[in-house]
């Protein structure tokens, strides 16, 4: 009798896990054609969907004519910017993210930054996206970039970089970072 409830409990644990990890799929690259904008990408997306038409169109000129601030780089390879994850909320009908996300993407590729880091969420111009991602992280603007370590946001780029420069503000997010101001305590 225990080893038939422990069966059944077995049983439907696995069941529930199954559920809640087909529940978690997510539609990757969608694209949907509105009235007013043509198409238009929708929810979680992968870098390669920008070089497509129309999108390419804006993002390989922005793209190719960004000139990156090679100092922040140092700075940001220095920080180890690659450990921490990125998500970034777009439109591809916003000028702003036409301008930002394809520097954003030049800087990313200049550090070798891992895709797997990098998380891509295309809204409409309610600023949603088919998984509601954007209600989690309190979206009003696009783009939106924000720095996270371990689950814990460190800091934000809402519409425009404060400098001037995305690859500036990130190096200031990092400053922020508790981590790398308890290391400086210790070098001394």
């Amino acid at each position: 009798m225990k080893k038939f409830i422990t069966n059944i409990a077995v049983v439907s644990c696995m069941a529930l896990a199954s559920q809640q990890l087909s529940a978690q799929k997510v539609v990757v690259n969608r694209e949907v054609e509105t009235t007013n904008d043509g198409k238009m990408l929708l929810g979680h997306q992968l870098k390669d969907q920008f070089l497509k038409a129309p999108y390419a169109d804006w993002y390989v000129k922005e793209h190719d004519e960004y000139a990156i601030d090679q100092k922040a780089i140092g700075e940001l390879k220095k920080g180890k910017f690659n450990t921490y994850d990125l998500i970034v909320f777009m439109g591809t009908w916003c000028e702003d993210s036409h301008r930002d996300f394809p520097r954003l993407m030049k800087i990313l590729e200049e550090l070798k930054f891992p895709e797997n880091k990098l998380t891509i969420i295309a809204l409409n111009r309610k600023k949603e996206s088919p998984n509601g991602d954007e209600g989690l992280y309190n979206i009003q603007k696009v783009p939106t970039i924000i720095v996270q370590k371990y689950g814990k946001e460190l800091g934000r780029i809402i519409e425009m970089p404060t400098t001037g420069y995305i690859e500036r503000d990130l190096v200031n997010i990092l400053k922020k970072d508790d981590s790398s101001v308890i290391k400086e305590i210790f070098k001394k």
